[in-house]
């Protein structure tokens, strides 16, 4: 098939750069090279075993079939408890659709709100993911710098200069991939004072690494901060990082009742349902998942401050994220772009990272290393990577 056969909306995007990256990492891992992969956001510890139970046991009582567009009323039940204990928010069961991982609920939100020419802005650095989302629903990416010296946050003059007649959304990731910048209460609170002054624009919080938090780092959600902005909020979350359960394909969003019919539409044309058994783990999960994810995170903290320490001890300047598991290294000190340093450094001491152009402009200079790995594959990268740079400006 020629490329004047596929749709305008499938040329104007391209392929993810992380999903690249893994690409070319895996391919060398294939061929027998060691191959320390800094590359995907995804935790390496199984699924908690008392989850993955929960979904052998809906298997042996027959739970194999369609389930509800939204979801089953007991997922929805529990997401709207997970809700209420959690982040002290309301929602009615038609105000929560569950869907196959938090990507398909962000497209869906997209495909259903945007016409050709709204925009959508989007804080960078940002999720590889955001532009091309938009571009496919035929929505233009309007991406506005947060460089590190406001703390990779949206600063409320940036927000309030940014917004058009054609604005319809603001995405907001808290804590954030790639730079791990948590807002808090008080950015919330003069963010909303400028979306009070614009009643058009609509906002996405994409709180996918809400519990991945370090250092008492404060765990607020825009909601609790501005209410006023209910009507015009989807939440999007889900049990992927969190409980180390990204195959299993469970997102969900939460928000006024007529946006979740809309996105049904779009749901049950593209997908129907999200897996009846992935659902019923993810009630355990939300249900009973707290310990085992505190562990989790206490092993990401501590892999956290080594890493850091480590960049910094190289000379590779890295902020301390505040949340998330990614670090966010400044490589300039070698003179090199960083699409150059990543692939020399995959060439030369075979670890795999991200550059930070591929989560926009201003993460020039900069590259990601996930560090949802083990600490021992942390201390092989960290000492291969120091390598790597002395042999740059020796």
């Amino acid at each position: 098939m020629t490329s004047s056969r596929l749709a305008a909306r499938v040329q104007r995007i391209k392929p993810s750069p992380s999903t690249s990256a893994a690409d070319r990492a895996n391919e060398l891992r294939r061929q027998g090279q060691s191959i320390v992969n800094l590359v995907v956001g995804e935790p390496d510890f199984d699924t908690p075993a008392h989850i993955r139970q929960a979904a052998a046991a809906a298997m042996d009582k027959g739970a194999t079939r369609y389930t509800l567009m939204a979801g089953t009323v007991e997922l929805r039940e529990a997401i709207v408890a997970k809700l209420q204990r959690e982040n002290g928010l309301t929602y009615a069961m038609n105000e929560v659709i569950a869907t196959s991982g938090a990507k398909s609920a962000i497209y869906n939100a997209l495909a259903v709100t945007l016409e050709p020419g709204d925009e959508v802005l989007i804080p960078a650095p940002y999720w590889v993911s955001y532009p091309d989302m938009v571009l496919a629903c035929d929505g233009v990416p309007v991406t506005l710098p947060c460089p590190e010296s406001q703390g990779f946050k949206l600063t409320p003059a940036q927000l309030d200069a940014a917004i058009t007649p054609k604005t319809r959304w603001l995405i907001v990731n808290s804590p954030s991939n790639p730079t791990g910048a948590c807002y808090t209460a008080g950015d919330y609170r003069a963010l909303a004072e400028v979306l009070m002054r614009h009643p058009q624009v609509m906002v996405m919080t994409d709180d996918i690494y809400e519990h991945i938090r370090y250092d008492d780092a404060e765990r607020v959600h825009l909601l609790g901060v501005a209410p006023q902005l209910r009507d015009r909020t989807l939440a999007i979350n889900g049990v992927s990082k969190t409980y180390a359960m990204t195959g299993w394909r469970i997102g969900y969003a939460c928000g006024p009742a007529a946006l979740i019919e809309a996105m049904m539409k779009v749901h049950q044309y593209s997908m129907l349902c999200a897996s009846i058994i992935a659902q019923d783990a993810a009630i355990e999960a939300l249900a009973h998942g707290e310990d085992e994810m505190k562990k989790m995170r206490d092993q990401y903290h501590r892999r956290r401050d080594f890493i850091v320490r480590r960049f910094n001890e190289i000379g590779l300047k890295c902020h301390l994220p505040r949340g998330s598991f990614y670090a966010f290294p400044d490589i300039s000190k070698t003179g090199l772009p960083e699409k150059d340093f990543a692939i020399g450094l995959l060439q030369a001491e075979k670890v795999a990272i991200v550059p930070g152009s591929a989560f926009g402009e201003n993460g020039k200079g900069f590259c990601r290393a996930c560090f949802a790995t083990s600490y021992e594959q942390l201390i092989e990268a960290s000492n291969r990577i120091e390598r790597h740079v002395q042999n740059l400006v020796k």
